[in-house]
């Protein structure tokens, strides 16, 4: 039941909740985020990119990439260069000739669009389908409604507004019963401490 971690966080990237996800109701987003810009590289445009994809060969053959700060509404960007540098990818797009046009972009997220977005694995989900998802107990109470999707070094954690106010439920075979994307909703056993 693992989330996948090419996915779009909300804001511009400054907080440690890199992969939670902004919604808009229940519409799916129009681009997915494969990476994030830190900072300019050097004085010729590079700029240097930390890659939140499952799927870092996608930087290998990326012609054109879409920045911006959220996953709504994003300008195009035709990719100049590429390279990889230890774990991050350096790019160069056309249009951003100095050092001073890449600092433009800095915490823009590079995305691609929604409809390039790669099957998954039976029981991996991308965390744009899990937003929304009405969470219930094994038992049959309500609890709330996936608002997030947080990942941890330890395990995936999905965000829960329930009346009770927020609750994080470890992605974890022993919480996570059943996924049910047609239903609309998440099964869950709640362990001892969950809830308080």
């Amino acid at each position: 039941m693992g989330t996948r971690y090419e996915e779009f966080p909300p804001d511009s990237g400054a907080e440690e909740s890199r992969g939670s996800v902004e919604t808009r109701g229940t519409a799916e987003p129009r681009f997915i985020a494969i990476g994030r810009i830190l900072r300019p590289h050097g004085v010729r445009g590079e700029v240097l990119i930390e890659v939140i994809t499952d799927f870092p060969e996608r930087f290998d053959v990326l012609e054109v990439v879409y920045l911006g700060y959220d996953n709504w509404r994003a300008t195009p960007y035709r990719v100049r260069t590429r390279r990889w540098h230890r774990e991050w990818v350096l790019l160069s797009f056309e249009g951003c000739p100095d050092r001073t046009a890449a600092e433009a972009l800095r915490e823009m997220f590079v995305q691609i669009p929604i409809e390039e977005a790669r099957p998954l694995p039976e029981g991996t989900y991308y965390s744009h389908e899990l937003i929304g998802l009405d969470v219930i107990t094994t038992e049959g109470e309500e609890i709330g409604r996936i608002s997030d999707v947080l990942f941890t070094a330890a395990n995936d954690v999905y965000v829960v507004q329930s009346t009770r106010g927020e609750i994080l439920l470890p992605a974890i075979s022993q919480v996570i019963k059943q996924i049910d994307l047609t239903a609309g909703r998440v099964i869950v056993e709640l362990l001892p401490g969950l809830m308080e």
